[in-house]
């Protein structure tokens, strides 16, 4: 076995590989090689560290010094300071957003404080194309206590008493889908992972698959025995190619080390896996939709009941959770439903993974205890809003959430909390949004993904989306009426009642939450044809603030059409609104600060 002195971590999620930390990697091999260190120091490419604002990260332990936003041109100096003379090199460490401090430590870092990590326990710390490491962790110790020491009615019994809820956003006990599945009828069972995570802005599932593709692999089979079922499909989007490629490189290393196929651990016990690619339709995240689409159909969803648990993939009883959902289950096995039930609240027990993105400091991945409220969220983990801007609102859920606004800021995050506000949990995309964001136009954009998402199956979804659509662009527009506001409401209500599924049924709460918390900036939009966030192109005003101007004539020169008129050095300047595009060339160009938008 080999000893090493230093341990380097470098994060090989997707964000940091898109910033070149592969080459990273290579980089490290090779100055390792050439100072003759290579058998000292071990360089080990992980998944997602999580604090994607600051990658590509690198973390050399023992010391844990967590480097950040490192280029390639830096590992020279990393190595040659820090691994070969035990310097730390102060300058490329990770300065807090907020204090402005050097971090020497990863234990140091504001954004993990706060964090509880157990579906991403794994990620950021063992290389995930290699199941010795993985096993190191206490991998597939869940799957053989499971399989020699539990029967299936004691294994679901575990979930049901953990109060583990389905993770992809419908929040249903993972516990009683389990027994249905396994009280189902039938001699043939399936198990599925939905992995099609579409949501803007959501990578939660992708980077599980990417850190710790061996945890679904072990959840999905201990869910196999557990309910009988002798084989899984992992449903995930092509768009994830590195996640793709190394969950089929767990799936063989399972299988080669006799932990998938037949006779599991001389039980007798067999499960087998395979990996479906999705072409990427969010529809395809609703579960009867997604199995349409794993049986090679066109993936739209259909009435239910039956269930998926007793009619689900090829007609056959079939138990469906998100990644999420089953990286919880091992930890749960290991530690006990007591050890799970006692973190988080009441009626939401455990963690929850999000994305954090929008005007945030920190964006990125975190895993915080049910129960943790949305201030200590954006502020202490997210390190709050950039450039000083005011908090105006938070969108949880994705296109299928709502937008919660400042007041609602000490709230606790649980399921039932964040419906009660009128949005919900989702499977975790959290957008912030501050003053300059335009509700209204918050509305637009999501319903413009959903519109372009639905499927066109029921006409609540098909036409009603479009319909919403073109009453919102006519009010960003400022062509609007209170009436087409009135229409709006009534509409999104309605979708929201009659829609098929769940992309419909959810598609109006951007729409329905903005106007019972930003009203009045629809009725800006409409009364005073102006948009407050100065957000809508119609309405945008450019203006020449008099007592600013130096009459040097620098913004006329700047306009493309010319709308700008005045005398250099003796009128103050002069934008004729009807010919300006609202381009803002004018207001970028003036050194002074003369223009204002409104």
């Amino acid at each position: 076995m080999d000893l090493y002195r230093s341990h380097v971590l470098v994060c090989g999620g997707t964000g940091c590989v898109s910033s070149e930390s592969m080459k990273i990697i290579e980089s490290f091999e090779t100055e390792l090689a050439k100072h003759n260190i290579e058998k000292e120091i071990k360089v080990v490419k992980t998944g997602c560290f999580g604090l994607c604002e600051a990658g590509p990260i690198v973390i050399v332990y023992p010391e844990g010094a967590f480097y950040s936003m490192i280029k390639v041109s830096d590992v020279p100096l990393i190595v040659e300071e820090h691994l070969l003379k035990g310097r730390i090199v102060t300058d490329l460490l990770y300065k807090d957003h907020t204090t402005d401090e050097t971090m020497n430590s990863i234990d140091d870092v504001g954004f993990y404080k706060k964090q509880q990590r157990v579906a991403l326990r794994n990620c950021g710390v063992i290389n995930p194309e290699i199941i010795e490491e993985y096993i190191a962790y206490d991998g597939y110790q869940a799957l053989a206590k499971v399989l020699t020491e539990m029967t299936p009615d004691e294994v679901v019994d575990v979930i049901k008493r953990s109060g583990l809820r389905g993770r992809g956003g419908g929040g249903f006990p993972t516990g009683l889908k389990w027994e249905f599945t396994q009280k189902a009828p039938g001699d043939i069972k399936y198990v599925a992972c939905n992995a099609d995570e579409g949501d803007p802005g959501a990578f939660m599932d992708r980077s599980v698959l990417e850190g710790d593709p061996h945890a679904i692999v072990e959840a999905m089979t201990i869910a196999g025995y557990a309910v009988g079922a002798c084989k899984g499909f992992v449903y995930v989007r092509a768009e994830y190619p590195i996640a793709v490629k190394r969950l089929q490189i767990a799936i063989d290393q399972a299988k080669e080390n006799g932990l998938l196929g037949d006779d599991i651990f001389g039980t007798g016990y067999g499960f087998d896996m395979e990996i479906r690619l999705g072409a990427g339709a969010f529809v395809c995240g609703e579960e009867t939709a997604l199995i349409a689409s794993i049986e090679g159909k066109r993936g739209m969803p259909k009435v239910r009941p039956p269930f998926p648990a007793i009619k689900g993939i090829f007609d056959k009883p079939t138990l469906l959770n998100n990644v999420e959902t089953f990286a919880n289950i091992t930890q749960i096995i290991l530690k006990g439903a007591d050890w799970f039930a006692g973190i988080g609240t009441e009626k939401s027990k455990g963690t929850k993974v999000f994305a954090l993105a929008g005007k945030i400091n920190n964006t990125g991945l975190l895993e915080i205890p049910m129960g943790t409220t949305l201030r200590e969220t954006i502020y202490e983990v997210g390190g709050g809003i950039p450039n000083g801007k005011a908090f105006k609102a938070v969108q949880t859920g994705g296109p299928s959430g709502g937008c919660i606004p400042a007041e609602y800021l000490d709230t606790p995050i649980d399921y039932d909390n964040l419906i009660s506000l009128g949005s919900m949990m989702g499977s975790g995309g959290m957008i912030v949004l501050d003053e300059d964001n335009c509700m209204v136009d918050v509305a637009r954009f999501f319903l413009d993904f959903t519109e372009e998402e639905s499927c066109g199956k029921c006409t609540p979804c098909r036409e009603g989306t479009k319909r919403m659509h073109e009453l919102l662009d006519k009010i960003v527009e400022g062509k609007g009426t209170m009436d087409d506001v009135a229409k709006l409401e009534t509409l999104a209500k309605t979708i929201k009642g009659a829609s098929l599924c769940g992309l419909g049924q959810t598609a109006p709460n951007p729409v329905l939450s903005t106007l019972k918390y930003f009203r009045h900036e629809y009725e800006a939009h409409v009364n005073d044809k102006k948009c407050p966030a100065g957000v809508c192109q119609a309405l945008l005003q450019y203006l020449v603030i008099d007592d600013l101007c130096k009459k040097c004539g620098i913004c006329a020169a700047k306009c493309p059409v010319n709308c700008i008129s005045g005398v250099k050095g003796k009128e103050i300047y002069h934008i004729d609104q009807e010919r300006c595009i609202k381009c803002g060339a004018c207001l970028v160009a003036c050194p002074f600060k003369a223009i204002k938008k409104g």
